[in-house]
This record gives C-alpha cells, sequence and structure tokens, in this order.
C-alpha cells in the first residue's frame, strides 16, 4: 500500500489515506498521462452494492488524479453534472456520485447518459477525469458502457467486510456488460486478475468538511424524493404505456415475444411489466410465469 498525503490550504492536517500499490501506479502511469494529451478524457465507473463504499474509493481515486477535486464537483444529477463540466478547468476531475436507491437510479441514470453523449467534446478539450459512482454498471446504457468508460470498478465486501475492488480492463467490462447485463451478474468465467483493497478515509477533507458532503447528499436524495419524476416524465411514460397496449393489440404479440422484440432496440423492459402495462388498458391475457427471474428483480436486488 501506498502512503498518499494531499495538502490543502483549506485544512490544518494534510489529507493521507492508504491507496493499492498497483492502483496507484495505474493512476500515475496510465490515468495522468492520457489527460495531457490533447482531446482525451478519462471515464471511470464505479459500482456495487448500497454502503460498499463506492464513494470512499472514488473520493480517493479523483482526489490522487486532481489535488483541487472538492465538494463543488461531486454532483448528484444530470443538471449539476453539465454544470460542472462547463465550469470546470482543463485536467480537473468531477464525480458524478449516486444518490439514488431502487429503481429511481434507472430514470436518474438516463440524465447522465444523455450529458455523456452530449458533452463529449467539453470533456475531451478540457481533458477531464470523469468518476461515475453507480449501482449497477448495467444502468449505463450500451454507448457509455462499452465505448465511454475506460475501466470498471466493482467495489464490494468479503465475507462482511468492506474495503474490496476487482477492475475490468476496456476488453473485460465488454465482455461482462454483454454476457452479465441480462440478469446483472458478474459471470465468474469473466474474471480479472487486478484485485486490490481500500480503507475507508474521506479524502476530501476533515471531519467537517466530511459533514458537509453527507448534508449535500442527503439533500439531493430529498430532493429526488419529493420529485421523482417531472410533469414531462410522467406523460412521456403514459404515452409510453398506451403505445405498447397498441402495438400489443395490433400484433397480437405475446408479452415474452414484444420484449425480444424490443430487445434488438435496446429496449430494457421485462415481459412482466409489458404485462402491467396492457392490463391497466383492459388487456385480461394472461402467460405463464418465466421460471427464471426477470432482470428488474434481479436490478432490484443488486441496488439494495
Amino acid at each position: 500500500m501506498v502512503n498518499i498525503k494531499i495538502i490543502d490550504e483549506k485544512f490544518e492536517k494534510p489529507i493521507t489515506y492508504y491507496m493499492d500499490d498497483r492502483l496507484k501506479r495505474n493512476i500515475d502511469e496510465k490515468i495522468i498521462p492520457a489527460l495531457d494529451k490533447n482531446d482525451k478524457d478519462y471515464l471511470i465507473a464505479i459500482d456495487g452494492m448500497e454502503g460498499s463504499g463506492k464513494s470512499t474509493l472514488a473520493f480517493q481515486i479523483g482526489k490522487c488524479v486532481d489535488p483541487t477535486l472538492d465538494l463543488s464537483r461531486i454532483v448528484f444529477t444530470a443538471e449539476d453534472f453539465r454544470q460542472a463540466i462547463y465550469k470546470a478547468k482543463k485536467g480537473q476531475c468531477i464525480i458524478y456520485d449516486e444518490a439514488f436507491t431502487g429503481l429511481s437510479s434507472r430514470s436518474a441514470l438516463s440524465g447522465i447518459n444523455r450529458a455523456l453523449v452530449s458533452l463529449m467534446m467539453q470533456m475531451r478539450q478540457k481533458n477531464l477525469c470523469i468518476i461515475l459512482v453507480l449501482p449497477t454498471f448495467f444502468l449505463l446504457d450500451k454507448y457509455a458502457a462499452l465505448f465511454r468508460t475506460r475501466i470498471l470498478i466493482h467495489v464490494y465486501e468479503n465475507k462482511g467486510v468492506r474495503g474490496y475492488f476487482r477492475i475490468y480492463s476496456r476488453r473485460l467490462k465488454k465482455l461482462l456488460f454483454l454476457y452479465g447485463k441480462k440478469d446483472y451478474s458478474y459471470p465468474r468465467n469473466i474474471r480479472t486478475r487486478f484485485k486490490g483493497r481500500f480503507y475507508g478515509v474521506f479524502a476530501l477533507g476533515d471531519k467537517e468538511y466530511d459533514k458537509k458532503y453527507r448534508k449535500k447528499k442527503s439533500k439531493a436524495l430529498e430532493e429526488t424524493e419529493k420529485n421523482p419524476m417531472s410533469a414531462g416524465q410522467v406523460k412521456y411514460r403514459e404515452q409510453r404505456d398506451l403505445l405498447l397496449f397498441l402495438f400489443r393489440k395490433t400484433t397480437k404479440m405475446k408479452y415474452r415475444e414484444i420484449k425480444t422484440y424490443l430487445d434488438d432496440y435496446d429496449f430494457d423492459i421485462s415481459y412482466q411489466q409489458i404485462s402491467k402495462i396492457c392490463s391497466k388498458f383492459g388487456d385480461s391475457s394472461r402467460e405463464l410465469p418465466d421460471s427464471s427471474e426477470n432482470s428488474e428483480d434481479i436490478a432490484e436486488k443488486a441496488i439494495e
């Protein structure tokens, strides 16, 4: 383990924490040099169960890459993410720190997915390091997951002890996304030798700064719960539901057949959801349940 010491004028004592040797070497030899090249950025995805330490590791990596990183560039919404990118200076780090639980993460991440595409030029021109902290990597759309993120860091517990991670390279995370997305799993046959440990030190500052971060995150979560969907989002959902029902009524396709058809267009919805949507409009057709769990149920378990 390497001892990281960062001196920040805002705090009386230096910020110190330990980092895995191989991780530190990759930051020094790959991530930071990549940000020095013209029109290059570096996107990192960090996922894991709630409370596993994702944010802690993200802050440690972010502070190591960019010692100027502070709360102004820790964001919780798509709009704040956009603003942070516009305001960021060359070579800085921005962390999208998910403050969402359950299936609300799906709608929250849709804005981030769009921002990753629309602000791609800004991120590259400014050589930004972007760290996305997510409940599960599979919530990213295919473009962001396969082509924008450079690595995936999966944070997990070992026998109830937090502070473990696995890093998947660009090639491995591609395989993981293609073969694991169906059931939100991490197939054992897709293995990485890049594993390590980290410890629960808040890398952005002292205890008072830690309190400010937690207060900011808690406020973001409260706002999300108060306004889980905008009026426009509710309208689009209702339109989607009606179109699905009309599609079912016109084609006479079974729910599973509709799901298979939509899968070809990367439309992520289970046949059980399609059944519930159609039943709202009086569709009383019943189909035998599948023996396997649907991806929606597994996703809920993965991000509890």
